[in-house]
């Protein structure tokens, strides 16, 4: 990609005639236009989204004689640095459909508000805007479900207010997850099932009131105040007080039968133990490699399987980060863990065995509820067989496997298990049934590479950007060398399947799966399946993975979410190419590395050497992104041109190099209602506690 330069003509010696100053003067008026493309592009943003909005009056003041910012031009739009960052379109009338995705290529939107109009129709994408902090659409009429993944990748997200809608279904999971949510109000809706066990810990507004909600309150809600929860007739728990044992409502005669039949089953359970001890449970290998543990079990008692649906809803028994699985699981599931233990077949032979049935037992944390399933971190009651140390597990939970043979999923796990790469994430273990399968992998603390780009307390600096894509692409290369015969050796490459470790080195996971992934349910999830190739052709090629480690290292360099590249169903819905947006404002822009560069990053460069590194490597991505596949580098040559980029620290020495600091602002974006351009905004930012 060509980059700007100026180009310094000798005046004394070059002659000026009268045609190259016409042309001179030419191109100094389009460069001026192009100056000013930024705020031109914002206006015709929201004048696009005004124009999809009914009985939009209050918005008249709206045109094109004058930009949206500085705050104050536009009614509603607040600006900061002459950037639009928050929308308060709040009480005006408005009515038809929220389409936020109109709005997904104003970077710098923080808040939006649309409290107390008429607005209907299902709920809006808001993943297409993921940068977003605060939303505020209570008091409408938004009506529908909301689909589990609904906020899968805002990770900023601090306060979102839904209340008084009609919306209804479960409570989406990914809102339970989201690291920085601290306010959450979506009182008076329809919303039915169990509360999701949120993770936050700063909550400091939370209300659930006047839903149709039921079964026990989470333990990470019990403290809160019973306003919090009123409304709903079959929530109990907490302030809400103990939940009712069904057995009370039953007669006399019945309780007294009811008894006899649990000790009698109690006594069945202690024999089956007893005999189950004197078994020995012990683990054998199978002539593959792999290792089994347990007496063999064809299929996953169904009540096990419940009890793993209920953890994946959000189950607040089942998930709560220091709850053991015991709570959850009926009697009957325990004596048949007991009696049964159900199979783990082991991939590797240096970690220590367990079963399904110790997984079940073990304390337990919902990482996420992905495109495939849950995954959870198990923590192994094993502390005493390591020195008081615990051991923890990631269980992946799929769903979208039913139609590979079982002979056939075994021989690829078998192969997958083999593998041995510091940039791979190993598969430990597996369990199969045909309806689902449970992949085990080990626990890594740092997080994912996704957290720490869009919602970490830490930003990465440009050296742990670098040294991460550089693993990456190490062990890209790993899979493409030991599965040829695989178009996509990884297939799902995304800043979410990269975990890092303590030394801030990256594991890739989730990779080689598509030979036994449902193919229908593939082309609709997995990130290969949205490169260009395949969107014009149907087809995927060798080169397709190398797309998707180009948009990876454009989400690296830019800390811009590839929210409509890698989430299912926005391919083709008027969205923006992450390489396509790059490409436009390096053309079209002078100061184009202040707009395309994380903020983050730029903050702690130390010189003009770390600039030039981080563009060389911005080139190498979009690169990769090229949507001609014949003119797409290869991994060989994507591998040899990253090894060429410098890290920080293999610059030369030079004494005359002077320390480069950017002039980026060291505060962080501030809330839409908590902060205020001057004194005199104070009105205009009150709380919404205020104005619902």
């Amino acid at each position: 990609m060509a980059l700007i330069t100026t180009v310094y003509h000798d005046q004394h010696h070059i002659p000026r005639p009268r045609g190259l100053l016409i042309a001179a003067c030419a191109f100094l008026l389009i460069f001026s236009q192009l100056s000013l493309s930024d705020a031109l592009s914002e206006s015709e943003i929201l004048l696009k989204f005004r124009d999809s909005l009914s009985n939009n009056n209050a918005l008249s003041n709206w045109n094109e004689s004058k930009p949206p910012c500085p705050t104050g031009n536009w009614a509603g739009v607040y600006c900061i640095n002459n950037t639009v960052w928050g929308l308060k379109l709040q009480d005006i009338g408005l009515k038809g459909n929220l389409r936020i995705e109109l709005l997904k290529d104003l970077r710098g939107l923080r808040t939006i508000s649309v409290m107390g109009n008429e607005l209907e129709g299902e709920f809006p994408d808001f993943r297409a805007v993921s940068s977003l902090k605060n939303v505020y659409m209570s008091n409408n009429k938004f009506s529908g479900e909301i689909r589990a993944d609904a906020f899968l990748g805002m990770f900023s997200l601090k306060k979102f207010y839904a209340a008084n809608n009609q919306f209804e279904g479960l409570i989406p999971a990914s809102l339970a997850v989201l690291p920085r949510l601290i306010h959450l109000r979506i009182e008076n809706n329809r919303f039915r099932g169990e509360i999701p066990n949120f993770q936050q810990k700063n909550l400091k507004s939370f209300n659930v009131s006047n839903n149709q909600l039921e079964g026990p309150i989470p333990d990470n809600l019990v403290n809160l105040d019973a306003t919090s929860f009123t409304g709903n007739t079959n929530l109990c728990g907490g302030p809400l007080g103990p939940c009712r044992v069904f057995m009370a409502k039953l007669p006399v005669g019945m309780m007294v039968v009811s008894a006899v039949a649990a000790v009698a089953a109690l006594a069945a359970i202690v024999v089956a133990f007893v005999i189950l001890y004197r078994r020995r449970q012990v683990s054998t290998q199978n002539q593959d490699g792999t290792y089994e543990v347990g007496p063999t079990s064809s299929n996953m008692p169904p009540a096990a399987s419940a009890d793993l649906d209920s953890m994946e809803q959000g189950s607040s028994q089942v998930a709560a980060k220091t709850t053991s699985f015991k709570r959850s699981i009926s009697s009957s599931v325990k004596s048949n863990a007991v009696q049964n233990p159900m199979k783990l077949t082991f991939l590797r032979d240096d970690r220590m065995r367990f079963n399904l049935s110790d997984l079940l037992r073990a304390s337990a944390e919902v990482l996420g509820s992905g495109m495939f399933g849950s995954t959870y971190k198990a923590v192994l009651d094993d502390g005493s067989r390591h020195g008081g140390k615990a051991t923890s597990m990631v269980v992946k939970r799929y769903r979208k496997m039913n139609n590979v043979a079982k002979e056939d999923f075994q021989e690829h796990m078998r192969k997958l298990g083999k593998f041995r790469h510091p940039n791979l994430l190993p598969f430990v273990a597996y369990y199969y049934r045909k309806e689902e399968k449970l992949l085990v992998s080990d626990y890594v603390d740092n997080g994912s590479l996704a957290f720490h780009l869009h919602g970490g307390s830490n930003p990465l600096d440009w050296g742990k950007r670098l040294r991460i894509v550089k693993g990456v692409t190490q062990g890209l290369l790993y899979l493409y060398k030991e599965l040829p015969s695989l178009i996509i050796p990884h297939g799902h490459l995304k800043s979410a399947n990269v975990v890092l470790n303590e030394d801030w080195e990256p594991l890739m996971s989730d990779y080689a799966l598509s030979p036994i992934i449902n193919q229908e349910d593939a082309q609709d999830l997995m990130v290969a399946y949205k490169s260009p190739e395949y969107q014009q052709l149907g087809r995927v090629t060798k080169k397709t993975d190398v797309w998707t480690l180009g948009i990876l290292i454009l989400e690296i360099l830019t800390g811009r979410f590839p929210a409509n590249t890698i989430q299912p169903g926005n391919v083709g819905k008027d969205s923006v190419d992450p390489a396509e947006w790059v490409n436009s404002l390096m053309k079209e822009n002078k100061n184009w590395k202040d707009k395309v560069f994380d903020k983050d990053m730029m903050m702690n460069i130390k010189g003009k050497e770390d600039e030039q590194e981080m563009i060389k490597l911005l080139k190498i991505g979009l690169a990769c992104c090229e949507k001609d596949v014949e003119a797409r580098l290869d991994i060989n040559e994507v591998v040899e041109r990253i090894r060429n980029v410098r890290e920080p620290d293999r610059y030369p020495l030079r004494n005359d190099v002077e320390n480069h600091h950017h002039h980026y602002s060291s505060s962080k974006d501030e809330d839409f209602y908590s902060s205020c351009a001057s004194e005199g905004d104070t009105r205009s930012c009150r709380g919404p506690d205020d104005l619902s």
